[in-house]
């Protein structure tokens, strides 16, 4: 999916399993790239994409992410056809917790 070679610790964010995880870092340093990746990895290992929440800060963010994630997931299933378990994971993801964090203004 990445056009760039991943850094360790962008590598670390991606194989972390089992917690919850915060990407955190400056604009263009590839927190989608690795966060796609991370998600694809999960789905390719027979997760759910109903069991995930990704959270941006804008909705064009969000609209990117699940953008990058539809076409690696059809990256995919081009090169395995016949991948039931990926196939269903794109018909899920429009309705996939992929939003914005809700700023409370009082």
């Amino acid at each position: 999916m990445s056009t760039f070679p991943f850094s360790p610790e962008q590598l670390d964010a991606i194989e972390s399993r089992g917690e919850n995880l915060l990407v955190s870092a400056g604009a263009g340093s590839g927190k989608t790239s690795v966060l796609v990746e991370r998600i694809l990895s999960y789905l390719s290992a027979g997760g759910d994409i109903n069991r995930l929440l990704a959270l941006t800060f804008t909705n064009a963010a969000a609209a990117d992410m699940r953008q990058k994630i539809d076409l690696a997931l059809h990256t995919r299933l081009s090169a395995e056809p016949g991948g039931q378990h990926l196939r269903r994971q794109a018909a899920l993801l429009p309705q996939a917790r992929i939003s914005t964090i809700m700023p409370f203004v009082w």
